[in-house]
């Protein structure tokens, strides 16, 4: 449906009230085929991501704090047999979900969107008075990666400078509209909701700078309080209602006037965003990517011999370099798994090393690996202008150039894999996924079943049963 003309009637409506609107009427079968299964790719995904993630540093140490609080048991956790109030559940999956940074990645927005939302629809359905179909739940989450995606594109001020993780950010209203969408709220208390999470939105960007174990709970802190925010929405409770475009709104006050009302707007209903999430097919910051694709081909080049160069140059643009190229110290010997996840330089030194980078490249034993540390050490980020003027608010394409024996090995890669020019093929999702039951500690065999019950999710009656019976599944019961 086309819905730009379609909100509540108000002169000059803020972006969330049209919003609101959009999300409360959104009906399944309002979604076109191809959006359908750019979801169902999403939810496959991020629960994959989030197996990995189970045993993955400062998860069960929140686990373990859920556990103490105790409460109503309302939402599963992940992986485990722990129901828990929805918004702790929310919370802990949505950690679980973002840990190894292998989830999804919108390249032009530069955020995730599925590691908040689907946490937030999941609880939800916890708590719905009514079962809740497949339809529904994937229009539920449609509806919040959809509005995840359409503000990082709208947003026209990299995180560097904005300061603000926008996967976090902008997971509280996202979160806010998907978990509304579950509970079949109006319009209004949708509105509400939104409202409620804005007064609870934040996502520093300094986490990632310093190397913290909240980079990857963020997004988690937003589906949190995306539950609080319907619960209080379905008592009456109001909360800000122009949250993205008022004079204290979203836009003014964390993105420095830079959010496109046009491109907020252009083609709701019609142009969907979220069909252009891409599927990492490494576990670290996307801003690595194209440098591990350029630093494989130079590998798989005739004459190269890793053991043999002397000097490394990658060229990025300039927010690639704030985000994984200073300061270059640590970004050579990385001391947490956070760091390597953030540093070009490790990831480049893996590729060339290992010929692949994957999940067992982040852990505390492999940050002491000496022969993936001396080629970490000989790497050097550069700022290339050209990259910077076509491609400065975007994911960094990457030009690695790489001397050995004298010779100058050059590979260039503007698109990464897993984005719409070369996306990730079923064998590749395959891997990933028993790449995360592994990583994770379950069996492997436990893969096709996974991929049934997603499969099998749309034509749910009931999700919550459903979902539950997956859990089991993968933990083998």
């Amino acid at each position: 449906m086309n819905v730009e003309s379609n909100h509540l009637c108000k002169a000059d409506p803020d972006f969330a009230e049209i919003y609101a609107n959009f999300s409360a009427s959104l009906e399944f079968s309002d979604i076109p085929g191809s959006v359908v299964s750019a979801a169902r790719l999403n939810v496959f995904d991020t629960l994959a991501c989030s197996i990995a993630g189970f045993q993955a540093p400062g998860v069960q140490e929140v686990l373990s704090i859920v556990r103490e609080w105790g409460g109503k048991p309302e939402a599963a956790v992940f992986w485990t047999d722990l129901r828990v109030p929805a918004p702790q559940a929310a919370w802990i999956n949505g950690i679980m979900s973002h840990a190894c940074d292998y989830d999804d990645t919108h390249d032009k927005a530069i955020l995730h969107g599925g590691i908040s939302v689907l946490p937030a629809a999941l609880a939800a359905v916890g708590v719905a008075d009514h079962k809740v179909s497949g339809k529904e739940f994937y229009a539920a989450v449609v509806s919040g990666l959809e509005l995840i995606c359409r503000l990082g594109v709208a947003t026209r001020i990299g995180l560097i400078q904005a300061g603000f993780i926008y996967s976090a950010l902008f997971s509280y209203f996202a979160a806010a509209a998907t978990a509304a969408r579950v509970l079949r709220l109006s319009p209004e208390e949708t509105l509400n909701a939104i409202g409620i999470a804005y007064s609870q939105a934040a996502g520093t960007h300094q986490v990632t700078r310093d190397g913290a174990l909240t980079k990857r709970m963020q997004p988690g802190f937003g589906a949190r309080a995306a539950l609080t925010a319907v619960t209080m929405a379905r008592k009456g409770v109001t909360g800000a209602q122009r949250i993205f475009e008022g004079e204290d709104g979203l836009g003014r006050t964390y993105l420095q006037s830079s959010l496109d009302p046009d491109t907020l707007r252009q083609g709701l209903g019609q142009r969907w965003h979220l069909e252009d999430l891409a599927y990492k097919p490494y576990p670290c910051c996307r801003m690595n990517h194209c440098a591990i694709d350029a630093a494989l081909q130079v590998r798989a080049q005739a004459g190269f011999d890793w053991t043999k160069v002397t000097e490394i140059r990658v060229m990025v643009n300039s927010q690639g370099n704030q985000a994984v190229g200073v300061p270059l110290e640590t970004r050579r010997s990385p001391s947490t798994v956070v760091q390597a996840q953030f540093s070009i330089c490790y990831n480049i030194a893996c590729a060339l090393v290992n010929g692949k980078v994957g999940l067992s490249d982040f852990t505390a034993e492999s940050l002491s690996r000496s022969d993936v540390l001396s080629v970490a050490a000989r790497v050097t980020p550069i700022v290339d202008e050209e990259f910077e003027r076509k491609f400065g608010r975007n994911v960094t394409p990457a030009r690695v150039e790489a001397v050995c024996n004298g010779k100058v090995f050059t590979a260039q890669v503007e698109e990464a894999k897993g984005g719409s020019l070369s996306p990730m093929s079923n064998q590749d999702l395959r891997r990933k996924l028993e790449d995360c039951l592994s990583f994770g500690g379950f069996e492997t065999s436990r893969a096709s079943s996974f991929e049934e019950s997603i499969a099998a999710l749309e034509n749910s009656a009931d999700v919550a049963s459903d979902i539950s019976s997956l859990i089991a599944s993968v933990l083998g019961r």
